[in-house]
């Protein structure tokens, strides 16, 4: 029997991964009010008991904490500052948690723009992708007050297998940038690994298990090394999206060699397989 927590949690943003997330708050008990900037993507979760908000505004006024997973940037200015955004609403004594990995300036904005209301904002990025999300192991890292991370500490845990604060606001993009800069190293690698070990008359399937029986293997190399042998490219993490990180990861100041080549390689590969999901850097690199 799911038991009605007492908190009323508002979510913003029911793409890929806000989906998934919102479910599972539903599932833990939660109160759950949604809202997403095009129309048609609730209906799953309100199936499941969730409300529907015409508009950030009206989210904010009716719940206690306020969740966000968007794409970047532009869309949480868009979430906060249009006429019926957050900035809108009465937010004194309410938390903001924005799970969307964009800016750490973007986060620092809005969360003075938040302390003027008299109210809290974490920038809480995840690392994991629909799987994760699905089954609530995401990790999730965060940046913001210490006593507001505790508030939302046992919300953030029905998402995650791990939350953990490491710094004051921004720190939770920060880390972001830096996995996810690492995610699309080793995307990278292993593409031309596999792609190497072709050219050499070497099966994909043989090279994967030979990797997953090493010290070097993984679950992504894993679900990845599958996606090339099943010639599965639909978007888990949009290629487009790492061309993202990337490029916030590199105005955070990152330039070191393998970085700098890895986003060229990317955005070049971004402008015919950027719906696709990153691993199809491989098909860009075949090419």
């Amino acid at each position: 029997m799911k038991v009605m927590k007492t908190t009323k949690i508002g979510w913003i943003g029911l793409g890929n991964m806000g989906i998934p997330m919102a479910e599972q708050l539903i599932k833990a008990g939660y109160e759950v009010t949604v809202y997403n900037r095009s129309e048609g993507k609730a209906g799953k979760l309100t199936e499941l008991g969730a409300q529907e908000a015409e508009n950030p505004k009206v989210l904010a006024t009716e719940n206690d904490i306020i969740m966000i997973m968007v794409t970047d940037d532009k869309a949480i200015e868009a979430v906060f500052e249009t006429e019926e955004g957050l900035l809108k609403a009465h937010l004194k004594g309410k938390t903001i948690v924005n799970m969307s990995t964009v800016s750490p300036a973007i986060s620092k904005k809005m969360a003075a723009v938040c302390t003027e209301r008299n109210a809290y904002y974490l920038d809480a990025p995840v690392s994991g992708s629909v799987k994760q999300a699905e089954t609530g192991q995401l990790v999730i890292m965060v940046g913001g007050v210490q006593s507001a991370f505790e508030e939302v500490k046992p919300i953030l845990d029905q998402l995650g297998k791990l939350s953990k604060r490491v710094g004051e606001i921004g720190a939770g993009n920060q880390a972001k940038l830096a996995i996810n800069s690492l995610l699309a190293l080793y995307t990278q690698g292993l593409a031309e690994t596999i792609l190497f070990a072709n050219q050499k008359g070497i099966e994909t399937s043989d090279l994967l298990e030979l990797i997953g029986n090493a010290a070097i293997g993984n679950v992504f190399t894993k679900i990845k090394g599958e996606a090339i042998l099943n010639e599965q490219y639909k978007a888990a993490f949009a290629l487009k999206h790492i061309v993202k990180d990337l490029k916030l990861a590199k105005e955070e100041g990152i330039s070191t060699p393998l970085a700098q080549t890895t986003l060229k390689y990317f955005e070049t590969a971004a402008g015919t397989y950027g719906e696709e999901d990153l691993i199809a850097i491989f098909k860009a690199l075949k090419s």
